[in-house]
């Protein structure tokens, strides 16, 4: 069930409608059976995976919380958040990585003259697995180090591990966060209920007029590399950079509007990603609950910084490493992974010669050519990675960046060609129309502007002519029909 599709716009009504005609003491259960209903729409027999990564992290915290309160020793206390972590990961490999394991197993036999016929395990990718075990594992970690109390009542985790606006996609919630929320008492409020549809309707347009848009485009290119050259490249993968933004930010945005609505407060996934002046703050900005899992639960028990330069890079690019190979089962994703943990290393190694040769030439830091150059050339880099990340394989994406820096052919923009990228030339306009309200919105949030807040400001004629005119843009403008399939959401393959 897709947030963009008509069965979910059938869906949620009825959920919040009945989630504050309940008892209060009973809402969560309602909220648990809508999750699971929610979920087991993509395949129900997937849900049985759902519960046992929930049992699994659930026996965990309280077998660790016994430790504690048995005086047990800190070794069994180890034993048993590895358990959890080893049980939850087992399922995440044999649905994720096993294939991939054996596919490169199989070649290196191969260049060694030898054949061994290995297993291959032929099931669907589970939607939002790896969502949803990084969210139950974090709540083991927690449990361990003793920043919450552990939860009892397992049908409040279960919603906590399953909650449907964030289940498939994230943002990655924290238990610190969402967990305690659950046993809260929300009632009906209108500021929620009006703040999360606008939010919902940002992440409609963003998702349905622009990534929807974008992504005609781009599959048209990417789908076709070699029949094209450079300048279809370049214009590919600059578009593809902010279609992915949309499409995940917008899944963000509806997750947050709709559970605002039933007056739930999720983390921030994105704070304006594309204005970042270095790939470090890119990635301060980008899918912050991912990142700061893996900065929490990966990086800081590495050893983080606290150990000397080298073992901080060499973290550094674990880190970014492990997260390309979280995002799919491919070589090309390694190498996204990869290259965005080389980047960051090279730009903190080099800083103090950049620092020196602004202080020699007099450029100063915070003026605003400075600040353009910076966001423009972090802008080049970022977008190099996701060559990787969405071209088919690591040849593909070495020979798009080799065509777009021999064959930079720019008159494809003036000669009309790019309108045979499957957008007509209206369709093209509009994109670009939809690209600079979308850069317009982040530039003023990037300047602490509150949108929302400016609309809520305003009287009521004003505020329903927006309401109005931003619901029909959507509709009119937004891509509908037979692109809302199982993978209209990018994300949801990981």
């Amino acid at each position: 069930m897709l947030f963009n599709s008509i069965q979910f716009i059938a869906f949620f009504p009825i959920v919040v409608l009945l989630y504050f005609a309940v008892p209060k003491r009973v809402r969560y259960l309602w909220l648990l059976a809508a999750s699971y209903f929610f979920y087991m729409c993509w395949n129900a027999k997937y849900a049985v995976l759902l519960l046992y990564s929930t049992a699994v992290t659930y026996f965990s915290g309280l077998l660790i919380d016994r430790c504690d309160k048995k005086n047990w020793s800190q070794r069994r206390k180890k034993f048993f958040v590895a358990l959890s972590f080893i049980l939850n990961l087992s399922l995440l490999f044999l649905f994720k990585y096993f294939n991939f394991a054996v596919e490169n197993i199989n070649f290196v036999l191969a260049k060694c003259n030898l054949e061994v016929i290995t297993p291959q395990f032929d099931f669907l990718l589970p939607v939002g697995i790896s969502f949803y075990i990084f969210q139950a594992l974090s709540y083991t970690m927690d449990v361990y180090r003793k920043e919450i109390y552990v939860e009892r009542n397992f049908l409040k985790y279960a919603l906590f591990v399953s909650f449907f606006p964030q289940l498939v996609a994230g943002p990655i919630e924290r238990s610190k966060n969402l967990l305690k929320q659950i046993s809260t008492d929300n009632a009906f409020s209108y500021e929620n209920f009006r703040r999360g549809l606008l939010i919902m309707l940002w992440g409609y347009f963003q998702k349905i007029v622009v990534a929807d848009r974008i992504g005609i485009l781009v599959d048209t290119v990417y789908g076709n590399v070699g029949n094209y050259a450079g300048g279809y490249y370049l214009l590919a993968s600059i578009l593809f950079a902010v279609q992915i933004y949309c499409d995940f930010s917008g899944y963000s945005l509806i997750a947050a509007g709709a559970a605002k609505v039933m007056g739930f407060q999720l983390m921030e996934n994105f704070n304006c990603p594309y204005f970042a002046t270095s790939v470090a703050e890119f990635w301060r900005r980008w899918h912050i609950s991912l990142t700061s899992w893996f900065r929490d639960y990966l990086y800081i028990p590495l050893g983080g910084s606290r150990k000397g330069t080298v073992r901080k890079y060499l973290n550094v690019m674990i880190v970014f490493l492990v997260s390309g190979l979280w995002h799919g089962a491919q070589w090309t994703y390694i190498v996204w992974g990869g290259l965005n943990g080389f980047f960051q290393v090279t730009g903190n190694v080099l800083a103090p010669v950049r620092d020196k040769a602004g202080k020699l030439l007099n450029i100063k830091e915070n003026s605003f050519g400075c600040r353009v150059f910076r966001t423009v050339t972090t802008f080049a880099l970022v977008d190099v990675t996701w060559i990787f990340f969405r071209a088919a394989s690591i040849h593909d994406a070495l020979h798009m960046l080799k065509s777009i820096l021999t064959v930079p052919n720019p008159w494809i923009f003036i000669d009309n060609s790019i309108y045979e990228l499957g957008l007509s030339q209206k369709q093209f306009h509009l994109m670009i129309f939809s690209l600079a309200v979308l850069f317009a919105a982040d530039w003023l949030k990037q300047k602490k502007v509150n949108l929302l807040e400016k609309v809520l400001e305003q009287d009521l004629w004003c505020r329903w002519t927006v309401y109005l005119a931003g619901i029909l843009f959507v509709l009119i403008f937004g891509i509908w029909g037979n692109a809302y399939d199982a993978q209209a959401f990018v994300y949801f393959q990981f």
